[in-house]
């Protein structure tokens, strides 16, 4: 009988790591389900991929959302699968205008493994950040793939052709906190890449 509570301490131990394994592999389900419908296909053996969603918003909306101070806004989602431990890395790129603002904004960081967070209603959603305490922005598919919601609190971007100022935060006010973008053609995203090698790698896909 003396043996007893510490079989039943191993047996709560084996339960513990059993739950924690069956919810580490249904969070890892999810968030393949995420990406998949994020970039419209398996990209788990593909070495990078990317998706881009777009809007400019017309006349009529910016009439009837007069407080709303972004008139465009592109996001470039990129997803790379590490070669020794089959890891996949997600980065983004946001590209801004406004409405009475002249010039290019955009921002950059990396996001998290898509998750379900406590006041998503269960819906998945990845978070982005931007270093540096950069605030950012938290993405989820729409009702279809075909386009998703960026939500947002604040974010620091910068005018795109001088990338060494301090830039400004873009604040989720009472028109800015949700914008709806639509999966666009990769080259209307390509204008927020600088680098060469990716934009070529950009091309073939």
């Amino acid at each position: 009988m003396k043996y007893r509570p510490m079989a039943v301490l191993a047996a709560s131990v084996l339960l513990a790591v059993a739950a924690g394994s069956s919810g580490r592999a249904e969070g890892a389900q999810k968030d393949g389900e995420f990406t998949k419908r994020l970039f419209a296909a398996d990209i788990s053996r593909q070495k990078k991929s990317y998706a881009c969603f777009v809007r400019k918003y017309d006349a009529a909306h910016l009439a009837n959302h007069p407080l709303q101070k972004v008139s465009a806004m592109t996001l470039l989602v990129s997803a790379e699968v590490d070669p020794e431990d089959k890891s996949l890395s997600r980065s983004f790129r946001l590209g801004v205008k406004f409405r009475n603002r002249p010039g290019d904004f955009d921002s950059s960081g990396f996001c998290s493994q898509a998750e379900v967070s406590p006041d998503s209603n269960g819906k998945e959603q990845m978070g982005c950040g931007v270093d540096c305490d950069g605030g950012g922005i938290i993405v989820e598919m729409g009702k279809t793939d075909g386009a998703v919601l960026v939500r947002l609190e604040s974010i620091r971007i910068w005018r795109n052709n001088k990338p060494d100022d301090e830039g400004l935060n873009l604040s989720g006010g009472a028109d800015d906190r949700v914008f709806r973008l639509d999966r666009a053609p990769l080259e209307m995203c390509r204008s927020l890449v600088t680098d060469r090698k990716e934009l070529a790698a950009m091309r073939t896909k």
